[in-house]
């Protein structure tokens, strides 16, 4: 009888045993954690805008300089492991998330597929769906609820 193959990394070890490469890979380039959100203080009810990080590229949903990222977004959050805990405000298909809570990949993921385009086909992307904070002004006007949905609806293109 054959051995089987070893379960992938990221159902074989925890969030603090993955190596930095493995940790990075995880994310799946839908750009959502990089859209602004706004908490009411008086609830801490949380709402999601489509308004984005100037840094984010709204047609690749990728950092334009993710290394030096903090140094050019203040309130930028680097996730860790150890930065996971009480974050409500990653999408539920984000793989950190889902690996936090027990769950697998979702099956479009691109350490799933091979491909790094099924984010962008399973419609979890925010290609189409946002704006720069540069052109955003007021984020109340913003308010959207697709970021925090699973895979939400794909965009409806103009003329369809």
């Amino acid at each position: 009888m054959a051995d089987a193959d070893p379960p992938p990394f990221w159902q074989a070890k925890r969030l603090d045993q993955m190596s930095e490469a493995e940790w990075e890979s995880l994310c799946d380039g839908c750009g959502r954690c990089c859209l602004h959100k706004l908490r009411d203080e008086e609830t801490g009810a949380l709402a999601f805008t489509n308004v984005a990080c100037r840094l984010l590229d709204l047609r690749t949903c990728r950092c334009h300089d993710y290394r030096n990222r903090r140094a050019r977004v203040a309130d930028c959050v680097t996730l860790r492991p150890d930065t996971l805990v009480g974050v409500d405000w990653l999408p539920p298909s984000c793989a950190y998330r889902r690996l936090a809570e027990g769950r697998d990949l979702p099956s479009w993921h691109p350490l799933i597929t091979g491909d790094p385009s099924t984010v962008f086909t399973a419609g979890a992307a925010v290609v189409s769906r946002v704006i720069s904070e540069d052109y955003a002004g007021d984020l109340e006007h913003h308010l959207v609820e697709w970021p925090g949905l699973d895979v939400p609806s794909r965009p409806r293109r103009s003329g369809s």
